[in-house]
């Protein structure tokens, strides 16, 4: 389950229309039509990445009257923010093992000795 949400969640960030908007959306909450307002689309195609973006649980959308609004819904990001933060942690790891290792490499007795060759 875990993944499916993952997958729906970097589905609906990997369109830069939808990014746009939820960028938008941070600065609170908008109409359907203040939403999609800076894109050369129709609001049912507008309308169509919302939905998309509420099915992966990014943002929620509430009918009051004729105006639908839409607003973030942050713990959303939770799965994806956690498995990015699992992922970079363990880069970070790995590049610091070999960084240690590279250390290692200058200070050991067989690079010395290369060095010390050329130095003949």
């Amino acid at each position: 389950m875990l993944h499916q949400s993952l997958d729906a969640v970097f589905h609906a960030l990997s369109d830069a229309t939808r990014r746009a908007m939820i960028e938008k959306l941070g600065s609170g909450p908008a109409s359907v039509s203040e939403l999609g307002s800076p894109f050369p689309m129709s609001l049912s195609a507008i309308g169509q990445h919302i939905q998309l973006l509420e099915e992966a649980g990014l943002v929620r959308t509430e009918k009051t009257g004729r105006t639908r609004t839409v607003q973030l819904a942050p713990a959303g990001l939770t799965n994806a923010e956690r498995w990015l933060e699992s992922h970079k942690s363990r880069w970070e790891r790995r590049f610091d093992r070999l960084g240690a290792l590279l250390d290692d490499e200058d200070c050991s007795p067989l690079t010395k000795r290369k060095k010390g060759k050329h130095h003949e």
